[in-house]
């Protein structure tokens, strides 16, 4: 195709490629000096045009971005940013994981910018200062000095990384609150189009548009259940039920008050008082997703060129798409074996192949059939969590 000048109409942005650049710069400096100039790809003169078309094609691919950054459907990154902005969201940031801790030694021992760490070797910042009770325990949160989803399995966050004078142990009875990676573009744009549904007419799109806009939710799912009796799900009649992880509870619970309708019951285990402006208080109920941890064995045949990064590859690859499934979204146990061959990093000459893989919830027994969860529960996978054996 002949060098054309980049021009937008009804169809969108059009430039020239690259190539079209090069031999529009090469036909114009003939030209100018004559047909006989020898501009063969190992002459000086054409690797210099080479070097400008190069320019030229870099400053209309940034007009390209420009235009693109137009729409959240093309914009990416900080342009994406800005877009959003108009609906009055924002990216999420990198969070870091949190977990409840509880430091035991002699009564009334302070302990300032105490440090843990866990089996993992992943450093906990200790809320400080704290003091160990007359009790000789106390319990504090702990906040991971990594960002992201750090996981922390109870009784595992034990050991003491700055030694303080009558602190004696620390552990964590519970699970940590994983943290969240940066929002992604995608996710970004999935957010941004929920909440076009913050003042739709459907008060059910209300919720989820303004829930799924609280900041820090990660997953979420509303429910209704408008009949006149308990549903097939065990939702109580006339209710609507939200179930949101992440995001702080006062947050999530005003959100579900402002987009209610009268008299319509909110379902759920976590209950917070919500204060309208005539200064009545209102009980908003709603659910944390119960997590499962899944497990998995995939059974392997080595290939040629097989390496023990491969093996890293598959657990993660399985742990990531386990992670990744909506709250109460049932496992395909199918979907594994495709997340599993993601390691396969040359399709055309694969480094092994999978003569076997199941899986089950955390301690049940190891199977191939789909696994089941309930309204509220969340699929969790950890690396550690997948065993990969070699036949």
């Amino acid at each position: 195709m002949a060098y054309f000048a980049p021009y937008i109409d009804e169809t969108g942005y059009h430039m020239p490629t690259y190539q079209d650049i090069r031999d529009e710069l090469v036909s114009q400096a003939k030209q100018i000096f004559g047909q006989d100039l020898y501009l063969d790809n190992d002459s000086q003169d054409y690797q210099l045009i080479s070097v400008f078309a190069n320019m030229v094609y870099d400053s209309f691919l940034a007009c390209q971005a420009a235009y693109n950054s137009r729409g959240p459907s093309t914009a990416v990154g900080t342009g994406l940013d800005v877009v959003v902005g108009i609906n009055g969201i924002k990216r999420r940031p990198q969070t870091a994981s949190t977990a409840t801790v509880v430091l035991s030694g002699t009564p009334g021992t302070v302990i300032t910018k105490g440090i843990v760490s866990d089996s993992n070797g992943y450093k906990w910042d200790v809320l400080s200062p704290v003091t160990i009770g007359s009790s000789g325990t106390v319990s504090t949160i702990a906040t991971c000095q990594t960002l992201g989803p750090v996981q922390a399995a109870p009784n595992t966050i034990t050991n003491i990384e700055t030694p303080t004078l009558g602190w004696n142990s620390v552990t964590n009875p519970g699970a940590a609150t994983l943290g969240t990676d940066v929002e992604s573009d995608a996710q970004l744009r999935t957010k941004q189009a929920v909440s076009t549904a913050n003042p739709s007419r459907s008060v059910l799109d209300g919720i989820k548009g303004a829930v799924a806009n609280v900041s820090g939710v990660t997953r979420y799912e509303v429910y209704e259940n408008d009949t006149g009796q308990t549903d097939s799900m065990g939702l109580p009649e006339h209710s609507v039920t939200v179930v949101a992880e992440g995001g702080a509870d006062q947050d999530i619970a005003q959100a579900i008050f402002l987009r209610k309708t009268p008299g319509c019951y909110t379902n759920g285990t976590t209950e917070i008082e919500v204060t309208d402006e005539f200064g009545q208080v209102i009980p908003i109920r709603f659910y944390r997703p119960t997590y499962i941890d899944i497990e998995v064995v995939v059974n392997v045949k080595k290939l040629s060129g097989y390496t023990e990064q491969i093996t890293s590859d598959i657990q993660d690859y399985i742990a990531e798409y386990i992670n990744s499934l909506f709250i109460g979204s049932d496992l395909a146990i199918s979907s594994l074996w495709g997340a599993a061959l993601q390691a396969n990093r040359i399709p055309t000459s694969p480094y092994f192949s999978i003569t076997g893989l199941t899986a089950a919830k955390s301690g049940e027994t190891q199977g191939t059939a789909d696994i089941p969860l309930s309204f509220n529960e969340a699929a969790r996978g950890d690396s550690s969590n997948v065993t990969v054996n070699f036949v």
